[in-house]
């Protein structure tokens, strides 16, 4: 604009400058006495390149009337009364045209469109506040436009709960329910359309949307050679269920029964029993099937068998078991690579993957067994509730089983599906909602009610910012994954192929998978970064049950609301590799049944439908409290997107590192105090550097609340600064010492390995339960690393946290 007016500007002042000669040239003639006749020139240029003025004289053949052809004269003309009057019209339009220019000018300066008529023609308008005043030599803007008013937390969180209602959720389910007969599971026709649905709905909210396709490694039952299992030469089924990412081939072995496959579990047994090369019979529950194998495996045996006992699932014993026995996430021939169809890998498969052919049968099944198996009695709480049955034994030498597992490896193709609601300020970084759509069963629970919950809110956020003007600072991502049912292969192919940069960029990770499984009990799984957030969240959302009371007051149960609502993140956990391998802040929660029952029961099984999901919540509206779940899941959505200051408590993990220091300081003091312990290892087992280290984090989060006291909070550029001193202390707790493709769950204090504190906490109680032994058993070089991996972990933290490197203090 100011372009244009400098421009009109310009050649008005040329036009006006023209205008103005011609009129005083004619004033002048008129005036001041010219004389009437002239003689004509013309402009000649000279040889050494100037101006001179040459006179035209007259010629043979030019004469002027009245004048005889004899008589030389020079050529003249007269001035005529006609050119005088025409001098006079020229000096009026001159007159009325410098008028002219003079109005257009103004007119061009001054006016300033009507936004109302922009916008009618397609023009974009701006909502963004303007300035009161202008500059000095700036252009004049026009009229100072109000900004709309901000949105006040009680208005998003009211907006929220008129946007999101049961009514919207239960129309749309039934968009997402597939028929039982069509196969749900990852790569089929039938996730692909739904992946198409979800994509088309982003669409329709103009959000942008895209996907990410991956050729992973799935697989599936063979149609050609099914699995079996044999009791001696007797066959006891063909289970249709399977375990994806079980050793293939036929083991044969003695069988052996082994409760729950806990550690505690086989410790117990390998003191009865050589478990080499055995059969585990195994029940499900209370552990992954994953972390069952593992800890199998442990004892190098041949097979192992799940079943669902009906101490635990109150199930017909016909039902079909699918799980995987991957102990860890993502495509396991591609451990920390993504899965891009044409990209070269190393030959090589995870470390999460065992020799131990795995399978899944059912409780008929598992009872035939059972019923042919010696031995001694199973320990009282080996005990499980199959039909004609008096009691469990752990099994004879003779007692063999066979074991034949032919699952093929398929390349499969899965697709990701992305929307993003763009914010304002941050766009860079983003608040990511996600949700798996494959099942192996109808998965009502566990897909259907979090892949409608997903569009649900993209559609109820979309619509404040498009109508009622919310303003997010970060973005939200709402994405939906295949393949789920494999352990989290497309989420976690997703999160390998950008794993560099999303530490600096997803702020948070919200898991929508089985948040409504019951309705008698809340709980949740969580970073500690996020526990503050979720109490807050809790106090403002309203109970499903009555709107009289929050969803705090209806299930905290104790003084304690953490001992009331929060549990550890399991391994086969939507939401756990975001947090153990990608380091960010995680939670995954669930309104779920009593405290007896509150693992539901369905997932992987063909039950899992809305009739059990229906009975499984008292028969209380399934859509009133997925609304609530919902709620749930926006509010801390949009607190991380919305608040300038990002709401995670630094504090709160400050809290879980000393509880866990404490631990092994107490562990090793007992160590050393034990009778017969070599007190010459107290250098070797000394936790000095390791409280050093404690105590720097807690001196930089108290340095961090200092600043963040001393620092005004409407500088954006402040802002950014601590909220990036505070987003990464949950990825510098990610062990740097370890190869993410040999140990993907790199989290000190979440992950799996020997890294973690978890592990030097087991090696010291190991060392403890025999002290008369453990000089001779100690080995000094790991304790060593295992000190210096946690030591060195928690110190880099605090020294990220801290701020610049200058202000880093060097205590330790």
């Amino acid at each position: 604009m100011f372009l244009s007016k400098t421009i009109c500007w310009c050649l008005s002042q040329v036009l006006m400058a023209a205008t103005m000669n011609q009129a005083k040239t004619s004033i002048s003639k008129m005036f001041n006495g010219e004389p009437r006749s002239y003689t004509r020139f013309s402009l000649a240029q000279n040889t050494d390149g100037d101006f001179g003025v040459e006179m035209k004289q007259s010629t043979d053949g030019e004469d002027e009337a009245g004048v005889p052809e004899d008589v030389e004269a020079p050529r003249t003309y007269r001035q005529t009364p006609l050119r005088t009057y025409k001098n006079i019209c020229y000096l009026a339009l001159g007159t009325l045209l410098i008028f002219i220019l003079g109005y257009l000018v103004g007119y061009v300066s001054h006016h300033k469109p009507d936004p109302t008529s922009a916008a009618a023609v397609g023009e974009k308008t701006s909502i963004l506040p303007t300035s009161a005043g202008t500059t000095e030599g700036s252009q004049d803007e026009g009229p100072y436009v109000p900004p709309l008013p901000s949105l006040s937390w009680d208005n998003i969180t009211s907006l929220l709960e008129q946007k999101l209602l049961p009514g919207a959720f239960k129309s749309k389910i039934s968009e997402f329910y597939l028929p039982r007969s069509e196969s749900h599971e990852a790569g089929s026709d039938w996730d692909n359309k739904l992946g198409n649905k979800v994509f088309a709905v982003f669409k329709d909210l103009n959000m942008l949307s895209w996907t990410n396709e991956h050729s992973v490694n799935l697989p599936f039952p063979s149609s050609d050679l099914p699995n079996k299992v044999f009791f001696g030469d007797v066959e006891i089924g063909t289970p249709k269920g399977f375990l994806a990412y079980s050793e293939t081939g036929s083991r044969t072995g003695r069988v052996v029964y082994a409760n729950y496959g806990s550690v505690r579990d086989l410790s117990y047994l390998s003191t009865k029993v050589d478990l080499k090369g055995s059969v585990l019979l195994l029940r499900a529950g209370q552990i992954s099937f994953a972390q069952k194998v593992a800890n199998a495996a442990k004892y190098d045996v041949a097979a192992a068998l799940i079943y669902a006992d009906p101490y635990d699932y109150d199930f017909v014993g016909s039902t079909e078991l699918y799980g995987h026995v991957h102990l860890g996430s993502g495509d396991p021939y591609t451990p920390g690579f993504p899965s891009f169809q044409h990209t070269q890998f190393p030959p090589t498969r995870s470390s999460g993957l065992t020799p131990v052919v795995a399978q899944s049968i059912t409780a008929d099944m598992a009872l035939q067994i059972f019923k042919k198996m010696g031995g001694a009695d199973a320990p009282e709480d080996f005990q499980g509730r199959l039909r004609e049955l008096a009691r469990y034994k752990l099994g004879d030498t003779n007692d063999l089983v066979t074991v034949s597992v032919n699952n093929v490896m398929t390349e499969t193709s899965i697709h990701n599906v992305f929307g993003v609601i763009e914010g304002s300020e941050e766009p860079d970084r983003y608040v990511v909602i996600g949700a798996q759509r494959d099942s192996w069963g109808p998965g009502y629970a566990k897909s259907t009610v979090g892949t409608t919950l997903l569009v649900e809110l993209a559609r109820a956020v979309s619509e404040m910012v498009q109508y009622d003007h919310l303003s997010l600072k970060r973005s939200l991502v709402f994405a939906s994954w295949s393949a789920g049912e494999y352990g989290s292969v497309g989420a976690t192919e997703w999160q390998e192929g950008y794993l560099s940069s999303l530490d600096m960029k997803v702020v948070s990770y919200i898991n929508l998978d089985g948040v409504v499984t019951g309705h008698e009990n809340f709980k949740a799984s969580a970073s500690p970064l996020l526990y503050r957030l979720l109490k807050n969240t809790l106090m403002k959302v309203k109970s499903p049950h009555t709107t009289s009371k929050s969803l705090f007051d209806q299930y905290t149960k104790s003084l304690d609301w953490e001992s009331s609502v929060l549990k550890e993140m399991k391994v086969d956990d939507a939401a756990y590799p975001f947090l153990a391998l990608s380091g960010i802040p995680s939670i995954s929660f669930s309104f779920c049944g009593t405290q007896k029952k509150e693992d539901y029961p369905y997932f992987g099984t063909a039950l899992d439908d809305f009739d059990n999901l229906n009975y499984a919540t008292g028969n209380t509206n399934i859509s009133v409290v997925a609304v609530a779940a919902g709620q749930v899941a926006g509010q801390m959505a949009l607190r991380l997107a919305h608040d300038r200051l990002l709401p995670l408590d630094v504090d709160r993990y400050g809290e879980e590192i000393k509880k866990v220091m404490n631990e092994v300081t107490t562990c090793v003091h007992q160590l050393m105090e034990s009778p017969g312990f070599d007190q010459t290892l107290d250098k070797a087992l000394s936790v000095d550097w390791l409280i050093a280290a404690k105590a720097s984090y807690g001196r930089a989060t108290r340095r961090l609340r200092d600043t963040i006291g001393n620092s005004n909070l409407d500088d954006k550029e402040m802002c950014r600064i601590l909220n990036d001193r505070i987003i990464k202390v949950e990825h510098n707790l990610l062990s740097p010492y370890v190869s993410v493709s040999d140990v993907p769950f790199r989290h000190i204090l979440s992950g799996s390995g020997e890294h973690t504190i978890r592990a030097l906490l087991d090696h010291l109680n190991a060392l403890k339960r025999n002290a008369p032994e453990s000089s001779a058993k100690f080995n000094q070089s790991s304790f060593l690393n295992q000190f210096a991996f946690a030591t060195w972990t928690i110190q880099s933290c605090a020294n990220d946290l801290a701020g610049p490197v200058w202000e880093i203090d060097n205590e330790i």
